[in-house]
């Protein structure tokens, strides 16, 4: 007895798919209904700001290297807004970040990046 063409094509398909690895398949991702656990990463920083001079000292209570930079922008149009180098925190370490401005200090933040 010979297939239909049709279900010959659709035997070959059949078995690709059984043929595919698990990962590739889709499939459905039962979840246990909590939400998913928070990000332990980042170093919290404590600032101070006294006339020109800032100061930044980072802790980092986690595993994961947090690559901290303090960037200070200048009230002064004429002053110079500086970034600072990225300084390595590693776990249970505490790094100190310093920088100026000629005159008053507008703003200053600490951006974070995961290391390799």
């Amino acid at each position: 007895m010979r297939l239909s063409r049709s279900l010959a094509t659709a035997t070959v398909a059949f078995a690709l798919v059984l043929s595919l690895p698990y990962d590739a398949l889709p499939h459905a991702r039962v979840s246990d209904g909590k939400p998913p656990a928070p990000s332990r990463f980042g170093a919290s920083c404590r600032t101070t700001v006294r006339g020109s001079q800032v100061v930044v000292y980072c802790h980092n209570p986690y595993v994961d290297i947090d690559r901290v930079r303090l960037h200070i922008e200048c009230a002064r149009w004429w002053d110079i807004d500086t970034d600072g180098a990225p300084v390595d925190a590693g776990p249970a370490m505490t790094v100190r970040l310093t920088g100026r401005c000629w005159k008053e200090v507008r703003s200053v933040w600490i951006s974070h990046q995961k290391a390799r």
